[in-house]
C-alpha cells in the first residue's frame, strides 16, 4: 500500500498530458522530454516465435553473457536481466538486509536525481532521506547515486565510488550505482568490472539504444547476489522480443562506437543552438542537456505553444531538460528556439 505522504511521481514523456495544457500546440508533438536516444537501434525483424513461445532459458543465458561482455563484467553469472532497472533496487536491499526490520535500514540518495529510487525505498519502508552531500551517503546503510545523474549530468569520480563502497561494506552496507546512462560516454565499463559485497551497478538498454518500450535492464552484482536476483526474477522475466532484441544491440560493437560519436556531434549541434538564444546549458550528457536560466518557465511555455515538450521540474523552476530532437525534427526546433519571446 502506497504511503499517504508519497506524491504521484512526474516524469519525462507524458504527450497526452502535454496536449491537455497545450491545446491549440500544432501537431505531431516533438517530445524532447525524455532522455531517450531518438535514434533507435534497428534490430533484425523479430520472429514469430518469440510471441508464440515462452523464451528459452539458455537464450536468457546468453544475454546475460553478452551483456557480461558488452558492459565489462567479469562474466554472465554477474548479470541478472529484469523488465527494467526500477525494482532491482528493493531486490538487491531485500537480499543485503533481509533479516533487518525495513525501518532499521537507512537510505540515502544523492539527489536531485530519477525519483524512483527514493520512491523504491520508502514503499520498502527504508528510512529514506534524499541528499545534495555525497559525504552524507557514508553514513547510510544502503547508498544510491546515479552516476552520470539524470537530470544534471552530475558525474562522481569511479575512485570516489569506490571509496565509498569500501567503507561500507565494513558495516555491512550496500551501494548501488545507477550507471543507465553510462553508455554514451567512450569509457563505458564505468563501475562494472569492480562490483563486491557491497557495490552493485545497475545498466538500463532502452536510453543509448532508443528502445525505451521493450524494458530490459541489467543489475551487475556478485555472483551469489545475482544468481539470487535470477531466481527471485523467475525464468520468463525477459519476453522473448526483448531477448531477440538485446542480443543483437549489445553485441553490434559498431554501432555504439559510432552512435557515441553521433550523440557528441548531436549535443554540440543543441548546445549551438541554445546558446544563440542565449539560453545557459548547465550540465546533462550527450543525450540531454540540462538548462538552469531564469526564463526557464518563458521557454517551456514557449516551446510547449510550439508542439514541443521539454521536461520541467516543479521543485526547480528555473531548470529545464531537453533531449535531442530526431533527424525530421530539427527545423521545428531551430525555428521555435529562435523565434522565442521571452525576457532577456
Amino acid at each position: 500500500m502506497q504511503p499517504q505522504n508519497e506524491k504521484r511521481i512526474e516524469h519525462g514523456g507524458s504527450v497526452t498530458q502535454a496536449a491537455r495544457q497545450f491545446p491549440d500546440a500544432p501537431r505531431p508533438w516533438i517530445d524532447l522530454s525524455t532522455g531517450i536516444n531518438p535514434h533507435s537501434y534497428g534490430y533484425s525483424p523479430v520472429p514469430a516465435t518469440a510471441f508464440s513461445r515462452l523464451p528459452e532459458p539458455s537464450d536468457l543465458t546468453k544475454l546475460c553473457e553478452t551483456a557480461a561482455r558488452c558492459y565489462g563484467a567479469s562474466s554472465g553469472e554477474n548479470i541478472a536481466a529484469a523488465p527494467g532497472t526500477h525494482l532491482l533496487v528493493p531486490m538487491v536491499a531485500q537480499h543485503v538486509f533481509g533479516g533487518r526490520k525495513p525501518s532499521t535500514v537507512k537510505a540515502a540518495i544523492l539527489s536531485p536525481t530519477y525519483a524512483e529510487h527514493a520512491h523504491a525505498c520508502r514503499m520498502a519502508g527504508f528510512d529514506t532521506v534524499e541528499t545534495t552531500d555525497f559525504a552524507a551517503l557514508a553514513q547510510a546503510d544502503l547508498a544510491i547515486v546515479v552516476n552520470p545523474n539524470n537530470p544534471d549530468g552530475r558525474l562522481i569520480a569511479d575512485h570516489d565510488l569506490l571509496a565509498l563502497s569500501e567503507h561500507l561494506v565494513a558495516k555491512g552496507g550496500l551501494l548501488v550505482v545507477d550507471e543507465a546512462f553510462r553508455d554514451v560516454m567512450d569509457e563505458a565499463s564505468g563501475l562494472v568490472g569492480k562490483v563486491h559485497a557491497a557495490l552493485v551497478v545497475l545498466r538500463s538498454f532502452g536510453k543509448f539504444y532508443g528502445l525505451a518500450g521493450i524494458r530490459l535492464g541489467f543489475a551487475v552484482a556478485p555472483k551469489e547476489l545475482a544468481q539470487d536476483l535470477r531466481l527471485r526474477l523467475g525464468p520468463w522475466a525477459i519476453p522473448g522480443p526483448a531477448l531477440h532484441i538485446g542480443l543483437e544491440a549489445l553485441a553490434d560493437e559498431a554501432w555504439q562506437a559510432e552512435m557515441r560519436q553521433r550523440l557528441r556531434a548531436e549535443a554540440d549541434r543543441l548546445n549551438a543552438l541554445l546558446k544563440t538564444a542565449k539560453i545557459e546549458v548547465a550540465g546533462g550528457t550527450t543525450l540531454f542537456r540540462y538548462i538552469r536560466d531564469g526564463n526557464a518557465q518563458a521557454i517551456y511555455q514557449h516551446l510547449g505553444e510550439a508542439g514541443i515538450l521539454v521536461r520541467r521540474f516543479n521543485e526547480r523552476p528555473n531548470c529545464l531538460r531537453i533531449g535531442l530532437p530526431a533527424p525530421d525534427e530539427w527545423l521545428r526546433l531551430e525555428e521555435a528556439i529562435c523565434s522565442g519571446n521571452w525576457q532577456r
